[in-house]
């Protein structure tokens, strides 16, 4: 199996200006010149319970689509899609299609969002990828069902403040080694809605022997990566 290299962004992000957040992501893909990009829960509008949805044709994510063709990227980035769902978008330069729906809501977000049914595995040029977004990673279900779909990696979009992330930390080293998969956490930095206003970034790729292969800072803008191998 050929080698995939994965990047985790945390790029800034302006509340609710998909636009915007659509020319940071960009910028991003271009920087880290991956196969796969991972962007965080909510990435496209900001933790915004409001947020309108985001369609598959929305022009103002062309930017990003043009940063994909040009790097051969598949970003899997984040906003609320069509059936009023907290969405997970796979981004590649043809277009944009609704990838994955989180099945487990918190805090705030089953008053504003319908939960997901179905785990995913996405194929990136062989891999299996297990898509899943914050909170699906602390449910062992979900883990246990995604990976028992056969995954390579199990990849996730996340929001947690700075007293939480050594949650990020802990979830990830009981994942990899008990199913010897990798994992990627994209973990949203800097200020957002719904009083998330000091949030831990600090985006991470971990190993299949649970060992940190390496981790983005605290600000936005960061990038990590990792080249994965079977």
């Amino acid at each position: 199996m050929r080698e995939l290299t994965l990047a985790v962004a945390q790029p800034p992000c302006t509340a609710l200006d998909v636009a915007a957040n659509a020319h940071a992501h960009a910028e991003a893909v271009r920087q880290a010149g991956a196969r796969v990009v991972v962007f965080p829960e909510l990435s496209l509008t900001g933790y915004e319970m409001d947020a309108p949805i985001v369609e598959t044709d929305d022009p103002r994510l062309t930017p990003l689509i043009e940063a994909c063709a040009a790097t051969g990227t598949l970003a899997l980035a984040s906003a609320p899609v069509p059936g009023r769902y907290l969405g997970m978008l796979a981004v590649d330069g043809t277009g944009a299609r609704v990838a994955y729906r989180k099945i487990n809501l918190a805090g705030h977000e089953p008053g504003n969002f319908v939960p997901g049914t179905d785990h995913v595995v996405w194929n990136v040029d062989g891999w299996r990828l297990g898509l899943a977004l914050c909170k699906d990673t602390g449910v062992p279900r979900h883990h246990a069902e995604t990976a028992a779909l056969g995954i390579d990696a199990y990849v996730a979009g996340a929001l947690d403040q700075k007293r939480d992330a050594v949650v990020q930390e802990e979830r990830a080293r009981w994942i990899t080694t008990k199913y010897g998969i990798w994992m990627a956490i994209a973990s949203f930095a800097g200020p957002t809605g719904d009083g998330y206003r000091d949030n831990a970034g600090r985006s991470g790729i971990w190993s299949p022997a649970g060992e940190l292969v390496d981790r983005a800072g605290t600000l936005p803008g960061g990038l990590a990566f990792a080249t994965l191998r079977k």
